[in-house]
């Protein structure tokens, strides 16, 4: 009996010994999130986040964060990524150049946070991020577009400045082309729905069906066309402000100070912008206008810039490194206190909800803007991003401007455009 006894516990021993050698290897391969973690980025926010936030609730990981400007970021980050050679565990992803870092292989698989919060995410910014069936990046923001349009302006011409009116002039953008008709009308051409076609860049290519590359070849999507044809329209119907996005001019329609080339008054009816076009474009270079400002969804749901995260596949803290990027991206005790502190429009689906309900913008004349915005959010399609992105949109608008200036046909601008492809990207 006695023996049967030893024999037992011995058994049992090994049991237990194997069992605790499996569980101490899992532990050591998901290893815990601890030690020290270099953090690079081009923006402040993710300092903010984590000097305010991220460093309070996880005291055993120290953060060492650089920042770069954005125009300078991607030549610091590509070489020590390739290199591997000094390399940070954990880096910010601009809109812009985000997917080249998705498909370069060189990032960490994040396929296993993301699944496992997946239920609470708006589905966008994770199509952006995912690469070949694997998640490669992760957002904590949403950034759909909308349309902000001049009150006093919607009042004068439309008889309204009700969101829900003014949107049934704009439900699409045959009815877009329509009303900029009729404030040109009835402001005997003062009166310009937007201050550039550029602004419905967005707006028109968000309708796609087509990437810009299937199967190694370039594709022009009719609503490429369609944005080609818009813009010269606009700009031969004078629909327009004709100046470009970003420029003095731009600026200026938004202070209502716009001159055209004969030095007489323009007015801009609207501006296309997203989420941080609020805080960052009209607030900050048209305090003056504050209160005069309504939001609509517009023609069509589009997105527009925003910021991702994404890690070092050959990290040597793994777990520190997921870790700060679910807690950014996911947690909702951390993204109810940044969308409360920054205004920002979160992916959390649960905050978002929690929250949505208790704003009232002053400079949109007491609106919810971040309800409509969170609205928005659920009709943008991430899935068509690719790495290429940047470049060819650059080509394309150059051989829109020719078009729209009266310098090339359509068909010859567009078969120069297809070289450029061609001869820049092998395409």
């Amino acid at each position: 009996m006695k023996g049967k006894l030893m024999s037992s516990l011995v058994i049992l021993a090994l049991v237990l010994a194997v069992f605790t050698s499996c569980g101490d290897k899992e532990t050591a391969g998901s290893g815990k999130a601890e030690g020290n973690l270099v953090v690079w980025s081009f923006t402040d926010e993710i300092k903010n986040m984590t000097d305010n936030y991220f460093k309070a609730s996880h005291p055993d990981i120290t953060v060492e964060y650089s920042m770069t400007p954005t125009d300078q970021f991607p030549n610091k980050l590509d070489p020590v990524l390739t290199s591997g050679q000094g390399a940070p565990d954990v880096f910010g992803l601009e809109a812009a150049f985000v997917r080249k870092y998705v498909e370069s292989g060189l990032l960490l698989d994040l396929t296993d946070v993301y699944e496992a919060n997946k239920d609470k995410l708006l589905a966008y910014p994770a199509e952006v991020g995912t690469y070949n069936g694997k998640v490669y990046a992760m957002s904590w923001q949403a950034a759909p577009g909308a349309m902000f349009y001049r009150r006093s302006l919607a009042k004068t011409y439309l008889g309204t400045d009700d969101p829900a009116e003014v949107q049934k002039y704009f439900t699409d953008m045959a009815k877009f082309m329509e009303t900029a008709q009729t404030l040109k009308e009835k402001s005997s051409g003062k009166c310009v729905v937007v201050a550039s076609s550029g602004d419905l860049f967005m707006p028109i290519m968000g309708a796609r069906k087509d990437p810009w590359v299937v199967n190694d070849k370039l594709v022009i999507d009719p609503a490429a066309r369609e944005y080609m044809e818009t813009a010269k329209v606009m700009r031969d119907n004078g629909y327009e402000g004709r100046v470009s996005q970003w420029s003095e001019g731009w600026f200026a329609g938004m202070k209502g100070v716009l001159k055209d080339e004969s030095g007489a008054d323009v007015e801009v009816f609207s501006y296309m912008l997203p989420t941080w076009g609020l805080h960052y474009v009209l607030k900050t270079n048209a305090p003056e206008t504050s209160g005069d400002w309504a939001m609509i969804a517009g023609p069509a749901p589009y997105r527009w810039g925003g910021t991702w995260l994404g890690a070092y596949k050959n990290t040597k803290n793994a777990a520190a490194a997921k870790e700060f990027i679910r807690y950014v991206t996911t947690d909702d005790g951390f993204m109810e206190a940044w969308a409360k502190d920054t205004g920002d429009l979160v992916c959390n689906t649960v905050v978002v909800d929690k929250i949505k309900d208790s704003y009232s913008e002053p400079f949109l004349g007491g609106q919810n803007h971040y309800a409509e915005f969170a609205e928005m959010a659920k009709s943008v399609d991430g899935k068509l991003t690719q790495g290429t992105d940047q470049a060819i949109e650059g080509l394309f608008n150059e051989a829109v401007t020719a078009y729209v200036n009266g310098e090339k046909d359509m068909n010859t601008a567009l078969e120069d455009f297809k070289a450029q492809v061609n001869t820049q990207l092998g395409l």
